[in-house]
């Protein structure tokens, strides 16, 4: 694990070239540093790198049970398509199965696929296109 002089270090650096993440590799850890900018809420976190994964979809207490919520994993930027001018991965009203790409999150120029966790149909989208999100904002909500 990093130590606290380390740890420091970056985060100064950060201040200095006004970065809002930073995310050091090493001995197969993962460290992600994020700062609050002009009242944006941004919440750090350490994951090993095996223990990354996609989005999971979680219930929220006012839907009802047929419903799902997909969450970003991550502070990022969405994209709802492999490219800027290919069709989004999803529509409003399609149906998709488990493990289907719904979109991309870019955090740190690292492409990363979000993918339903069950099947079902996308009945909203909840962020637009080229969004910044934070971790935990409502991407898309699923009926089963």
């Amino acid at each position: 694990m990093m130590n606290e002089k380390d740890i420091r270090k970056y985060a100064s650096l950060m201040k200095e070239l006004e970065l809002t993440g930073l995310e050091i590799t090493e001995d197969n850890k993962v460290v992600r540093l994020e700062r609050n900018v002009a009242g944006v809420r941004a919440e750090p976190f350490v994951v090993s790198a095996a223990s990354q994964e996609a989005a999971v979809p979680q219930k929220s207490e006012h839907e009802a049970a047929d419903c799902i919520t997909v969450k970003s994993p991550m502070v990022g930027v969405f994209y709802a398509a492999p490219a800027e001018n290919a069709d989004p991965f999803v529509s409003l009203g399609d149906r998709v199965e488990k493990g289907k790409t719904l979109c991309i999150i870019e955090a740190m120029k690292l492409m990363n696929e979000i993918c339903a966790d069950e099947s079902g149909v996308i009945t909203e989208i909840c962020v637009t296109n080229g969004q910044v999100v934070e971790y935990g904002t409502e991407l898309f909500k699923i009926k089963r």
